[in-house]
């Protein structure tokens, strides 16, 4: 039976084609989920900030950078829920378990060849 994970992320996102690609290519079958095509509801954002804690959102990106003291200021769920591609990228939940970006360590643990 082939292994099969859930990805949170951006279409047009480089790492997140990449990291399909690559986890495709490994055999994984994914089940996709574009946050802003999508967004997930901010009970769904807590799930995924209980797993990540705040590393979910991706202070060094264009999106934070453009944002006001104020919108900063927001709760993460809240942040989020307004602006998804403030996430970090992908988010990949694979057998109970809860993977953020695509480094090294994600695709040891994943079975990628780094």
């Amino acid at each position: 039976m082939p292994k099969s994970l859930k990805m949170y992320g951006l279409d047009y996102c480089s790492t997140v084609q990449k990291a399909r690609k690559e986890l495709e290519e490994a055999g994984w079958q994914i089940e996709f989920h574009d946050v802003k095509q999508e967004t997930p509801s901010k009970a769904q954002w807590s799930d995924m900030l209980e797993s990540f804690g705040e590393k979910l959102v991706n202070r060094a990106s264009l999106t934070w950078r453009g944002m006001s003291e104020e919108e900063r200021a927001a709760s993460p769920e809240d942040m989020l829920s307004a602006k998804p591609p403030l996430m970090k990228r992908p988010a990949i939940e694979a057998d109970g378990q809860h993977y953020l970006g695509w480094t090294k360590n994600v695709k040891r643990a994943l079975g990628v060849e780094a």
